[in-house]
């Protein structure tokens, strides 16, 4: 008798656990059907997800123009900057600081080649449009394209200025000012520490 009951009950068990298991199955299947319905019926949730492009122009490293380039913005939290940039870089490109007038590496650069993003590696100017402004900085005439700086207003230190920033990764680079010479009459005076130099082969 024991055994015979004891079989039944393990029959009505099994059934039990496989209608349990179909109920799950398909419970489980109309959970991922709705939240495809609801990706797809919200496809501005969707977008938001996928990395944001920015068009900058590429170039060599002696200052070719190699055409427009279409790639993601850099973003990284202030911890893995830091992983990657010097103290004084991280302060400039991440917090718009300044380096102290006269201390910048790249200010007595006179090789052909082309300053870069420090952190992204972006092409910002061209040597060529390098000048003596005598202001401790690194100064330039023009970018060597407008498409991979970006201009803002700094209301910062009690004045108005143009604010410098690189478009792929949103790293400050410095200021522009309207003192610079011939021929667009500009001085983009930036930071050495937000740079680096790459030489012409």
């Amino acid at each position: 008798m024991v055994q015979r009951d004891y079989k039944g009950d393990h029959g009505q068990c099994a059934f039990g656990r496989r209608k349990f298991f179909s109920s799950c199955g398909a419970a489980l299947a109309g959970l991922a059907l709705w939240g495809y319905e609801q990706a797809d019926s919200n496809p501005l949730e969707a977008a938001t997800k996928a990395p944001k492009l920015v068009k900058i122009v590429d170039f060599t490293d002696a200052g070719e123009r190699k055409g427009v380039v279409l790639v993601p913005v850099i973003q990284k939290t202030d911890a893995e900057w830091k992983a990657i940039l010097s103290p004084a870089a991280f302060e400039v490109t991440r917090n718009a600081g300044t380096e102290r007038p006269f201390s910048g590496a790249l200010l007595n650069i006179h090789d052909k080649g082309v300053f870069r993003c420090i952190c992204c590696d972006t092409a910002l100017f061209n040597s060529d449009t390098k000048f003596e402004s005598g202001t401790g900085w690194p100064s330039f005439w023009q970018p060597i394209a407008k498409e991979n700086v970006v201009e803002s207003i700094d209301n910062s230190m009690g004045m108005m200025r143009t604010a410098v920033s690189c478009r792929r990764c949103d790293a400050h680079l410095g200021h522009v000012f309207d003192d610079g010479p011939r021929p667009t009459g500009l001085r983009y005076c930036m930071n050495s520490v937000a740079m680096r130099f790459a030489k012409a082969a």
